[in-house]
């Protein structure tokens, strides 16, 4: 595992970081879509497509860019740092990871791979946890048949990659969003750069694409955490970097606040938290590629079990700037919800720490 960046890797982080600074900033883009359902202009999505970037883990067979996740998380890095509202880590890292991780017929893989790397084809994916749609008989086909809440970037996908229940096992389903059946309610969220959805389906058409084992279930969900963690950890640099500057302008008895101890202590804490998130993002997205199912699932959980503690420097953060900390105008609020509902997702952070404590205590008694 190598703790630094190459070249290239460098270049890609520099050129995603230019593009949403010049396409997609937080004042001209992300605030004025905060109340839009997709989250993204087709300028921007074909931007990000144009880069490369949708198609970053699509295999190279398919016109992608057939990358890791290692690069994945230097991309969702900067996503998170630019609080960006679109749907990238569902259509460029949880869709193709799933049709990977599933193992889909190539002839099937194929068009959607292609689409989703040049940006023509967006895709979300639904029912990762908890209850599924089960799967009923439809004509000559099968349709799902239940309701899912939480699933991410709805509006702006043509196409959801659905798990759901069948008499023998899981298998993956893909459904048209413009499907008859389908029904789609926006959800109102803490976090308004999480574009959010519960889906109906009533009978909905759909193709079935893979047989979904409990060991690749698993593996797609440990790939989600782990980008969220990548994005995650971007929010909580970026806000760690603009109080630290704050500090050292705001005055207060005649100097900078950030001369007063209290206030280096709490910059000190926030910056110890963002660097040892960032020692786990690190070893997390190179094991989703490269470690056995126990390291890779492991350094989930611990990304998972430690997301509050992201949260948290957002929170310091608020305190600290003070006042202006608690104004609309300020970015400081949007940072703090896109990492509370890093925290929320997939569940609160103690189930996981109760996985953590578990594994510890059999790892020293056996």
């Amino acid at each position: 595992m190598n703790l630094e960046l190459t070249e290239e890797q460098i270049a890609l982080r520099d050129t995603v970081r230019s593009f949403l600074a010049e396409k997609a900033p937080i004042a001209g883009h992300v605030r004025p879509l905060l109340d839009d359902a997709t989250g993204t202009t087709e300028q921007v999505w074909q931007g990000l497509a144009a880069l490369g970037t949708t198609g970053l883990l699509v295999p190279q067979e398919y016109d992608g860019a057939g990358m890791t996740m290692v690069e994945a998380g230097i991309v969702l890095e900067e996503l998170g740092a630019g609080l960006h509202p679109g749907p990238w880590l569902s259509s460029a890292v949880a869709a193709p990871r799933a049709l990977i991780r599933f193992g889909v017929d190539s002839d099937i893989a194929a068009p959607l791979f292609t689409g989703i790397a040049d940006g023509s084809t967006t895709v979300t994916v639904a029912a990762l946890d908890g209850v599924r749609p089960s799967v009923v008989e439809h004509g000559d086909g099968v349709a799902l048949r239940g309701e899912l809440d939480s699933v991410p970037d709805v509006a702006a996908a043509n196409l959801i990659l659905v798990l759901a229940d069948e008499p023998d096992g899981t298998s993956l389903f893909a459904v048209q969003t413009s499907t008859p059946g389908l029904d789609v309610t926006p959800l109102t969220g803490i976090d308004q750069t999480r574009k959010q959805f519960r889906v109906r389906f009533d009978d909905t058409p759909a193709q079935r694409l893979a047989t979904a084992s409990p060991a690749a279930v698993e593996a797609l969900i440990d790939d989600v955490v782990i980008a969220w963690a990548a994005d995650a950890l971007g929010a909580a640099n970026a806000i760690l970097t603009l109080v630290i500057e704050y500090a050292k302008v705001r005055k207060q008895f005649g100097q900078p606040i950030g001369a007063f101890q209290a206030v280096q202590h709490l910059c000190v804490d926030m910056y110890e938290t963002v660097e040892l998130a960032r020692s786990g993002v690190i070893h997390a997205l190179w094991a989703a590629d490269a470690a056995d199912r126990a390291e890779r699932h492991s350094t989930a959980v611990r990304a998972k079990g430690f997301a509050g503690h992201l949260a948290a420097v957002a929170d310091t953060a608020v305190q600290v700037f003070g006042g202006i900390g608690y104004t609309w105008e300020h970015d400081a609020h949007l940072y703090l919800k896109r990492l509370l509902s890093w925290s929320a997702f997939l569940g609160a952070p103690d189930r996981y720490l109760v996985q953590l404590g578990t594994q510890f205590a059999e790892s020293v008694t056996h």
